[in-house]
């Protein structure tokens, strides 16, 4: 059968191979290109069969679902070779969760939970209006919040105290403003008299405070030692991942400033601190920063300390390498401007440099959420240590407990991480502009 054709006739394309459309046209050229493609797909496929179905049987098909104590999972007493036994874990989920958080107390626990939820939510969706308004809320109102509600005591107290701190600090920075403007013969005298009402302000705060004239309404005070379970490991890992970025960020620059003493400091901290493990650290704030204060902190806020400047030590050689990454014209290209050092640092080249290091910097946070599970050196319950504590039991000893609550611990990790890796996915493509036409 012939086709005739006119002239000046546009030729329609022809449809692509059957062999080469769909899920077999994707399979073949994506898995089975060539015998070598072919035989690692064989194999790979295999060993996700083995471990998928591992999973699937032990913590679903032969898994037992309802029991009152150890003879529920026990093969002799169910009759057949028993996997997962949740009734362990439902039983002990209270204990998982909040450790030893008195239970008529645990509803301050999940409304700091909620109250985090409605924070974090419309932060991470970019779409979103009032990003700064949220943020404020998020990392400066929420951590006070959080603290009151989880450890008790004042009503105001905290505010206080917190509003104290940020006006004093706010004081010395407006402070600081003010003579750099001197330096440049352009002296800004409402940094000066901003800086004076801030510092007044932050006094009587603190004042307030400590003289203790405030001291009611208060909530029951629940010593961090009765914390555990899933509350102390997103207590550690939520301070160290919102720590770590400022700490890092800081360090990065003292050890690119051209000051000796600044660039010597950070360098000491960085790699004094790289050069030994997280467990040496906790160690060190745990047992030793005591001796260095007049009075000493809370158990809980020592590790916080410790994990922060781990992350932050960490989190700076991260953004260096970022910072490196910089042409050099954009440097040149900020001066010529006129932009200052800070202008120049925190409106052109970190947020580049950030935008560059996306992965490093998730890849950091989420090795930081794993690692609190050695908070349990130092006698600190979090996730992990409650489930062990859980085994000591006897009324639930059996063969399965033990990889029950591993599995059940796999779990809560895989997922929080797991989304982490996901979001950061999502913003490495909503940042990256060369896909964008």
């Amino acid at each position: 059968m012939t086709t005739s054709f006119t002239r000046g006739e546009i030729l329609q394309p022809l449809p692509p191979p059957a062999s080469l459309v769909g899920p077999w046209g994707w399979a073949r050229a994506k898995l089975f290109s060539s015998p070598l493609q072919t035989l690692l797909t064989l194999v790979g496929a295999y060993i996700a069969y083995v471990l998928i179905w591992t999973f699937v049987d032990f913590t679903i098909i032969r898994a037992v679902w309802t029991g009152e104590d150890r003879d529920a999972c026990l093969d002799e007493k169910v009759g057949r070779s028993v996997g997962a036994c949740w009734p362990f874990v439902w039983a002990k989920f209270g204990q998982f969760m909040y450790g030893f958080y008195p239970v008529e107390e645990r509803w301050r626990v999940n409304l700091t939970y909620i109250i985090a939820i409605i924070l974090l939510i419309p932060l991470l969706i970019p779409s979103l209006p009032h990003k700064v308004l949220n943020a404020v809320l998020f990392f400066g109102a929420f951590p006070v919040l959080a603290f009151n509600l989880l450890y008790g005591g004042s009503i105001i107290n905290p505010w206080l105290s917190a509003i104290g701190w940020l006006a004093l600090i706010g004081g010395v920075t407006l402070m600081v403003g003010y003579l750099m403007s001197r330096v440049e013969e352009n002296p800004n005298t409402l940094f000066l008299q901003y800086g004076f009402a801030a510092l007044a302000v932050g006094v009587l705060a603190l004042v307030i405070v400590r003289t203790g004239i405030v001291d009611a309404p208060a909530l029951p005070i629940v010593e961090t030692r009765q914390w555990g379970g899933l509350l102390v490991t997103l207590v550690v890992a939520t301070t160290g991942i919102v720590a770590a970025l400022p700490i890092g960020v800081a360090l990065a620059l003292g050890r690119r400033s051209k000051m000796p003493i600044i660039r010597f400091l950070s360098v000491g901290l960085i790699e004094m601190v790289r050069g030994v493990p997280l467990i040496t650290v906790l160690f060190f704030a745990t047992y030793m920063l005591p001796l260095f204060l007049e009075r000493s902190p809370d158990a809980m806020v020592r590790v916080l300390v410790g994990v922060s400047i781990f992350s932050g030590a960490y989190m700076a050689e991260t953004i260096r390498g970022g910072l490196q990454a910089i042409p050099k014209g954009q440097f040149e290209g900020a001066m010529a401007l006129g932009l200052n050092y800070p202008r120049m640092m925190g409106l052109i080249v970190m947020p580049q440099a950030l935008k560059l290091v996306i992965p490093g910097i998730v890849n950091s946070f989420i090795g930081l959420f794993k690692d609190t599970t050695l908070v349990s050196i130092v006698a600190i319950f979090d996730l992990l240590g409650g489930i062990r504590a859980g085994f000591t039991d006897p009324q639930w000893a059996s063969p399965v407990t033990l990889y029950t609550g591993f599995a059940f611990a796999g779990i809560i990790y895989f997922a929080f991480c797991y989304f982490m890796s996901r979001y950061s996915i999502f913003v490495e493509n909503r940042l990256n502009t060369s896909l964008r036409r």
